[in-house]
């Protein structure tokens, strides 16, 4: 919601249009993008939505469309690295020691996540398909109450963004062992990537983009492309979104085809693992 808000003031601007931002919840975000999969195509109704949204709902819910033949995307706007953190009490100090240590104690680790289907959710099933561990899971309605129980002690271990998890590592609240990314974040650059903490491949990065209706004109999608491109130009709007924990992508990740193959090539990484693990919405 703060992210569209952001990106709508500015983008209003270049299209010279008020764009009024409204926040449709339900289903995990998946009715929110109906409403943009049946709206006319005419460059007047977007849709805000990130990999929950976009990837792993078609992967859980029984949707009435085709997240990938039924929309028409316009941009990539921001990427959103998540932080494997654990309580305090942890008494691992690297990566290697925590999956030594839940390896012990395999019968009373817990990993909490913000939801059934969550990207935290998926992100804790493939780290421990990844590192042949076992943990029980914990679904929590939201991030806010997983990070509180994690901060207090009520569970062991959580993948959370940069944009709650930094503070909480900064404060000494939360111990962190390894940032999801190729890179490590300019806000907590003593974290080391997965890749440099022994564990390549475990790449779980929260995404934001726009999307149009499908058969949605190509001039209109190159208009609200030049629209989104010019926002994330603005040093204000970067300031902004960097204050909110995300990164901007690259310039040549930022075109309509870009952000159609990212989605794809998510859809095609996730779905699999998704479905072998069972993993429903509730």
């Amino acid at each position: 919601d703060t992210i569209g808000r952001i990106m709508a003031e500015r983008m209003g601007r270049s299209l010279g249009q008020t764009i009024v931002v409204e926040n449709t919840t339900g289903a995990g975000g998946s009715i929110g993008v109906g409403k943009v999969v049946r709206a006319t195509p005419d460059g007047y109704t977007l849709g805000i939505g990130h990999n929950g949204t976009h990837v792993i709902n078609g992967a859980i819910y029984p949707l009435q469309y085709d997240l990938l033949k039924d929309l028409e995307p316009v941009a990539m706007i921001t990427t959103n690295a998540t932080f494997l953190v654990s309580k305090t009490a942890v008494p691992a100090r690297d990566l290697k020691e925590l999956i030594a240590w839940m390896k012990l104690n395999k019968d009373k680790v817990s990993i909490g996540t913000s939801g059934p289907g969550a990207p935290a959710h998926v992100s804790a099933v493939y780290f421990m398909q990844l590192t042949n561990t076992q943990a029980q899971i914990i679904h929590y309605r939201g991030a806010a109450p997983a990070m509180q129980d994690l901060i207090a002690g009520h569970i062991d271990l959580y993948f959370d963004q940069a944009v709650t998890a930094v503070p909480n590592i900064r404060a000494g609240k939360v111990k962190a062992y390894a940032v999801t990314a190729k890179a490590r974040v300019a806000a907590a650059p003593d974290i080391p990537t997965v890749d440099e903490a022994g564990l390549p491949g475990l790449y779980m990065a929260v995404w934001h983009g726009i999307w149009a209706p499908k058969a949605t004109p190509k001039n209109i999608v190159s208009r609200l492309n030049s629209a989104v491109i010019e926002a994330l130009a603005d040093p204000a709007v970067r300031k902004r979104l960097g204050d909110l924990g995300q990164d901007i992508p690259p310039r040549e990740q930022q075109s309509p085809e870009a952000l159609g193959a990212y989605q794809k090539a998510e859809v095609d990484k996730w779905w699999p693992l998704i479905k072998a693990a069972g993993i429903k919405a509730e």
